[in-house]
């Protein structure tokens, strides 16, 4: 069982009001294989250039991370910088610097075939249409992210990727965007009729919403941090907690249920918030089994309640 997942390994520069890093290891894949790995093996597809630290492929191979599909090429490894305000909700991009992840054409090695899962992290839909074409029809779950440049950019494409895949993750605004419609609901409602079975909808730092083709939905609060440092990464490690419970209970061998995914939206929460208590990838590299737990008892415990309205009356 495994998880294969394609998109950015990337060397971040990061100021927040709580202090700053500079080449500190980031993009997307990072994080959601760091966060994946807690659950079942990654098997990672990304490029870097030479001028990449071996310190970081050291961390990324101590985990459950095949690094077999990590191309190294002659130049720079893709470089972004950013500027968090005091309420972490805004930022500024200082700089984005592609170098050899411009030319990126992902490759998946033979040793990666039979990955239960599929993640297409954020990158271009005419890369991502070319890892569905390249995986085939094994994998049990396919599953994108997206952002709102590709939409602008490559609509047709992302149309086309969506049409293929069994769960979309997508932020709220960018959902919004890409449906053209003014309403969360009909958004959601313009995106199932393509084709997938599930949507996940970022909402950052209220939480996230999972709706299916069925029409059922589920809401899932953001965890209450005492401080958050750097929410670099956060939606990525989302996503790595979710697809990673997923693939852990796919390990078990019985059909993936309702409950599951809903299990699974906690999974990314919880990732998703312990990602923010440090700089880059620090805090996904110190967390142990029973701090997952104790947060998840905690989401349990502050996301129930019973049915009726009052004590011993009906909802009616």
């Amino acid at each position: 069982m495994a998880i294969t997942v394609v998109g950015s390994v990337a060397l971040d520069t990061v100021e927040t009001p709580f202090g700053s890093v500079k080449d500190a290891l980031g993009g997307a894949t990072s994080y959601f294989a760091l966060a994946a790995s807690r659950y079942d093996q990654v098997n990672l597809v990304a490029v870097v250039g030479d001028d990449f630290p071996e310190e970081y492929r050291r961390t990324l191979s101590a985990r459950r991370i095949s690094l077999d599909g990590l191309k190294v090429e002659p130049g720079q490894t893709f470089r972004w910088g950013g500027r968090y305000h005091l309420d972490m909700n805004s930022r500024d991009t200082l700089f984005t610097e592609l170098g050899v992840f411009a030319d990126f054409k992902p490759s998946i090695p033979a040793s990666y075939a039979g990955a239960d899962i599929v993640f297409l992290a954020n990158i271009q839909p005419e890369l991502q249409l070319d890892v569905l074409r390249q995986t085939g029809e094994g994998a049990k779950l396919r599953a994108l992210d997206t952002m709102n440049l590709w939409i602008e950019i490559a609509r047709d494409a992302l149309t086309e990727v969506m049409r293929q895949v069994d769960v979309v993750i997508i932020a709220e605004e960018e959902a919004r965007q890409y449906a053209g419609a003014p309403g969360l609901r009909e958004s959601v409602r313009r995106i199932l009729a393509l084709g997938p079975k599930w949507l996940v909808i970022k909402q950052g730092s209220y939480g996230a919403l999972l709706f299916d083709s069925g029409g059922g939905f589920f809401a899932m609060p953001a965890y209450p941090l005492d401080e958050v440092r750097d929410p670099t990464g956060a939606g990525d490690s989302f996503a790595g907690g979710f697809l990673g419970y997923l693939a852990s209970r796919l390990a078990d061998g019985a059909p993936l249920t309702a409950g599951d995914y809903r299990r699974a939206l906690a999974h990314g929460n919880i990732m998703g918030s312990y990602a923010c208590e440090d700089f880059s990838v620090r805090r996904l590299l110190t967390l142990e089994p029973a701090e997952v737990a104790y947060r998840y008892r905690e989401f349990v415990n502050f996301t129930h309640f019973e049915g009726s309205w009052r004590d011993g009356e009906a909802a009616g």
